[in-house]
């Protein structure tokens, strides 16, 4: 068995190594690297949890208070029980979303406290 490359492939170098089959080789590289490890909350899942208790808050604005049973001195209109809730919920709603978004702002920024750094293997390979 002869250890001879043939004619026009490179010889492999340090931290090459060849694929038989297809006649590529594939080309590594490692580096210890230092990195930071920290827990981070889901924002989205803080900002959905706000809009339901935005919603339930409307909900509960609807039907405690009855407001007038005559139509609105602004509008002239009458609204429903139906057309309150849904305008109570957009409005509450989007002010769950937001106190949700800053609940998870504080949770990160106190979570980032926590942070530990630790090393980490980095490998590359390129393909030629």
């Amino acid at each position: 068995m002869s250890t001879e490359q043939p004619e026009g492939t490179p010889a492999p170098q340090s931290g090459a190594m060849q694929d038989a089959a297809a006649g590529r080789q594939h080309w590594t590289s490692d580096e210890i690297l230092a990195a930071r490890v920290r827990r981070v909350p889901k924002y989205s899942v803080f900002m959905v949890f706000g809009v339901v208790v935005g919603i339930f808050v409307a909900l509960i604005l609807t039907f405690s208070w009855n407001g007038s049973a005559g139509p609105s001195p602004l509008t002239g209109v009458q609204y429903s029980s139906a057309q309150v809730f849904g305008f109570l919920a957009i409005f509450c709603g989007v002010i769950g979303l937001g106190i949700g978004g800053i609940v998870a702002l504080v949770i990160d920024k106190i979570s980032g406290r926590r942070a530990r750094t630790v090393l980490a293997d980095r490998e590359t390979v390129v393909d030629d």
